[in-house]
């Protein structure tokens, strides 16, 4: 039903096997959450709760649930990347857009445009930081560490 690459397997050095499906979902969970936060189209978070008052219907239900979403991918980020890992990821992102406006591929005097390269840049760097720990157990064999007392 779904692409191949969608569904891949891939086995593990301790023989565990894992599906290419996670790195699609976080990346699909990571936009959701930047571009339900804020865009240039004026459905978003940020304008539904400008407008009226926050207190009615379901808007604290939705406040509650984008606040606790964007405490998790803040987390996540931190936890994996930490703020200079966010900083570098961001540094990436701005470099590759200059790299597009170079070429006339981006118009950055559009607000719109630029409106569009911020949302979608934010869930990259989510998506970043959701998966930067599975890339670097990848890269060195090593998943985690912690600080302790002694450092």
């Amino acid at each position: 039903m779904l692409p191949d690459f969608l569904v891949k397997r891939s086995r593990t050095k301790s023989g565990k096997v894992v599906s290419h499906l996670r790195w699609w979902v976080s990346l699909i969970l990571s936009m959701t959450l930047a571009i339900g936060t804020w865009n240039p189209t004026g459905y978003d978070f940020v304008h539904y709760l400008t407008h009226g008052n926050p207190l009615e219907g379901f808007k604290p239900f939705y406040i509650l649930m984008m606040l606790a979403l964007w405490l998790l991918a803040l987390k996540a980020i931190y936890q994996s990347l930490k703020w200079y890992g966010a900083l570098v990821t961001a540094a990436i992102i701005v470099a590759f857009v200059y790299g597009l406006a170079q070429y006339n591929l981006v118009d950055l005097s559009d607000w719109s445009s630029l409106g569009w390269i911020a949302t979608l840049g934010m869930g990259l760097i989510i998506w970043v930081g959701l998966n930067a720990s599975i890339l670097w157990k990848s890269a060195t064999g090593v998943y985690t560490t912690d600080a302790t007392d002694e450092d």
